[in-house]
């Protein structure tokens, strides 16, 4: 009976240590959610020699930033069985009028169930005829003079997309004038106009911005019309800081 005892104590204190170690957690039982994004660029106006550029860079940072870049121009994708499955939009120098009605339904419906959009550079010169895509995106284009170098004022300096980078910052892009600026969102990078010849904005002259709206987080920067742009480090960083912005990281 004694080693009965002993039997049935050593078989119970092995069914506890056998249950402690198949409920522990671990980190391969809880992979770190890879979250996807859509890289858009169709264009029905001018088209951005750089897009190329700008679609590989985006592709490198996903794979070192846990985040799936799906590249496309085929308006067709935008319907809600499909924007379902992403986290972030990006619209990279899109031009022109690029959804119809049905497109742009779904769209608004993504940003409305928290999904997120990154506009870069020629965005703002996209969909003129939706106020809520300007309102969203932050302005619109309305010219620019001939490229060329330019002092950048950094507004806000604890964001991801500028917290690299000193209080100005010196670089050659083309630089956009723009109209129906959404007074809500918070500047990120204003252009010094004394800095160069051709900006109409005056003082305030926002050229990178991010907001909430409408549901979503909306970072835009109107940075990046040359190839070489994206082999900037510091445009590099900034583009990177406001995708995981974006996504809320």
């Amino acid at each position: 009976m004694r080693i009965l005892h002993y039997i049935l104590i050593l078989f119970l204190v092995g069914s506890c240590n056998e249950k402690s170690t198949t409920t522990a957690p671990t980190g391969e039982e809880n992979p770190t959610l890879i979250e996807k994004v859509l890289v858009f660029t169709k264009t029905e106006g001018f088209r951005h020699n750089s897009i190329e550029n700008g679609v590989t860079l985006i592709k490198t940072q996903a794979s070192s930033n846990n985040f799936e870049v799906t590249h496309t121009e085929d308006a067709s994708v935008f319907n809600d069985d499909n924007l379902k499955d992403y986290k972030l939009v990006i619209f990279l120098s899109t031009t022109g009028n690029i959804l119809n009605d049905n497109q742009q339904e779904a769209f608004k419906k993504f940003i409305n169930n928290g999904g997120a959009f990154v506009g870069v550079h020629a965005a703002t010169d996209t969909e003129y005829d939706w106020p809520w895509y300007g309102q969203l995106v932050g302005g619109y284009f309305e010219n620019h003079p001939q490229t060329q170098e330019a002092t950048i004022q950094i507004v806000k300096e604890d964001h991801p997309s500028t917290q690299h980078l000193s209080s100005t910052w010196t670089r050659t892009d083309e630089w956009y004038n723009f109209k129906d600026l959404n007074a809500s969102t918070t500047t990120l990078l204003n252009l010094d106009e004394t800095s160069y010849e051709g900006g109409n904005n005056g003082e305030n002259h926002p050229i990178a911005w991010f907001h909430e709206f409408d549901g979503g987080r909306v970072f835009y920067t109107g940075l990046g019309h040359t190839k070489e742009s994206y082999d900037e480090d510091a445009f590099k960083q900034h583009l990177l800081g406001g995708i995981l912005y974006a996504l809320g990281r």
